[in-house]
């Protein structure tokens, strides 16, 4: 086992992916290892957006990764690997998980898990991976700034047990980035291509400023998002140059 061969458990820390960051500038940790905490007083989310969590209700983790096998323009497919694991996980207890892209986790049209990678490259490698995940368990009242957000007891109705949870989803995780390491990486763009939220499906989205119908088709080798308009052309976004107007 990779994920999860050492977890460190913290009752409060300002933020996992800071605290794991500031650990890998004073030594190198076991690959694998999970920075848990209870509660994150400055949660980091994508983009510099902030993460909501309820002391203890939810898992809130960071996991230190040295995928220097996975080349500096394939980064974006330890997100997918990631991505994929959580999917796994969700997919035994709740139906109709998708993933969002970049780097969110939907059931129907609410978000239950955000992710935010952060890589660290020298040269052509990547040195080292730090992989925040923000998973809802059983959180039942949210901020109102938060627009879409729903927890697994929200769903099921039932309260789940935190650390059965935390031992089962790192299982998941470690198995897909053994997948990433090792086995079939097309693989993995195909599973994540197909559950892609709202993929080809015809929805309205927002760029530059104007509002337009699409499409999502794919995802490009380097992580865009692309999308076809109603005239076939076919545009490559990257991070925060479109908006799901849901």
């Amino acid at each position: 086992m990779i994920i999860g061969s050492n977890i460190q458990f913290y009752g409060l820390l300002e933020s996992t992916n800071t605290y794991a960051s500031e650990c890998l500038k004073v030594s190198e940790l076991q690959e694998g290892t999970v920075i848990y905490a209870d509660f994150q007083t400055a949660g980091k989310g994508h983009q510099g957006n902030r993460w909501e969590s309820e002391n203890g209700k939810n898992l809130i983790f960071s996991i230190i990764l040295y995928p220097s096998s996975v080349r500096p323009e394939d980064q974006f497919l330890i997100s997918m690997a990631i991505s994929l694991g959580i999917s796994d996980f969700l997919q035994g207890i709740i139906p109709e998980v998708k993933i969002k892209w970049p780097n969110d986790i939907y059931v129907k049209d609410d978000k239950i898990a955000g992710i935010l990678i952060e890589n660290t490259l020298i040269g052509d490698t990547i040195e080292s991976s730090v992989a925040g995940i923000g998973l809802n368990i059983n959180q039942e009242k949210f901020s109102s700034g938060i627009p879409n957000p729903v927890s697994i007891k929200l769903i099921t109705g039932k309260e789940s047990d935190i650390r059965a949870c935390l031992k089962q989803l790192l299982n998941s995780l470690d198995s897909r980035y053994k997948q990433l390491l090792y086995g079939d990486r097309q693989l993995i763009r195909d599973e994540y291509i197909s559950l892609l939220y709202r993929a080809g499906e015809w929805h309205e989205y927002s760029a530059e400023g104007k509002v337009f119908r699409g499409m999502i088709k794919g995802i490009s080798a380097t992580g865009n998002l692309e999308i076809e308009r109603k005239d076939r052309s076919v545009n490559s976004y990257s991070f925060k140059e479109v908006e799901y107007l849901i």
